[in-house]
């Protein structure tokens, strides 16, 4: 299930933003954090299966109702199941009237994505 980001879930979210290539360094991880927290359009996504928060899905609207999905990241234990997939599936039923989008650290996602829409579910997003 997609949740919107609270604080209370920091540490989570940093954790699963650090498996980010472009987030390793703190400083960084820090800024992107403050960035979703003080920018309205920055908005974060948690996704919580049962008890345990094992996705994130960071996202920038614009105002040409386009959803540019910043950052995904899936607990590394729980990759390959088809959660990635989900996460940007919830997001769009969320809001249907706007368009997704990757950017440059998403793009290979969502070219994986694309490439897999007619195969089994879990085998890469």
């Amino acid at each position: 299930m997609l949740i919107r980001y609270k604080k209370a879930f920091e540490k989570i979210a940093m954790g699963l933003l650090s498996f980010m290539p472009n987030e390793k360094d703190l400083k960084k991880l820090q800024q992107t954090m403050r960035n979703y927290e003080t920018d309205d359009s920055w908005q974060l996504f948690l996704w919580k299966e049962g008890e345990d928060i094992i996705g994130l899905l960071g996202v920038n609207f614009t105002e040409d109702k386009m959803m540019q999905l910043l950052h995904i990241s899936v607990n590394p234990s729980h990759r390959h199941q088809g959660i990635g997939r989900r996460m940007v599936n919830s997001l769009q039923e969320m809001f249907p009237e706007w368009t997704a989008v990757a950017n440059a650290e998403t793009a290979s996602f969502f070219e994986k994505c694309s490439e897999e829409d007619n195969s089994v579910e879990g085998s890469g997003c």
